[in-house]
């Protein structure tokens, strides 16, 4: 199971990179930011299956980035904090790039966030 250890590089990229350097991350948060809070809706959503599902949870909760409510227990719910909440440019910003990089001619990228 993955584990979540700051790192402790001197390079605000590489630090970033930590956390946020992993598919599954950057998928589950830009779920969150639609609207998933539940762990069967992230099942549903990526097709993840549980094992990692619930180790990129509990990175990015030791990240501060989700926070689960109840702490114990089922039927638990996943959600962003201000932490997660700063990153909207960012997710942004990287949705911009690859239309504008990583579509082919009369592709259409959607639009993110969708309205």
């Amino acid at each position: 199971m993955k584990t979540y250890t700051p790192s402790r590089a001197p390079c605000p990229i590489a630090r970033a990179a930590r956390v946020l350097g992993d598919r599954w991350v950057l998928l589950i948060l830009r779920d969150a930011f639609l609207g998933a809070e539940r762990f069967e809706e992230f099942v549903e959503r990526l097709g993840i299956n549980r094992a990692a599902l619930t180790s990129r949870l509990a990175i990015l909760q030791d990240a501060g980035l989700l926070v689960r409510e109840p702490p114990l227990g089922k039927r638990a719910r996943y959600l962003l904090t201000d932490k997660a909440r700063a990153l909207v440019p960012v997710f942004a910003e990287m949705a911009e790039w690859s239309a504008g990089h990583l579509y082919a001619e009369g592709e259409t990228a959607p639009v993110w966030p969708p309205a």
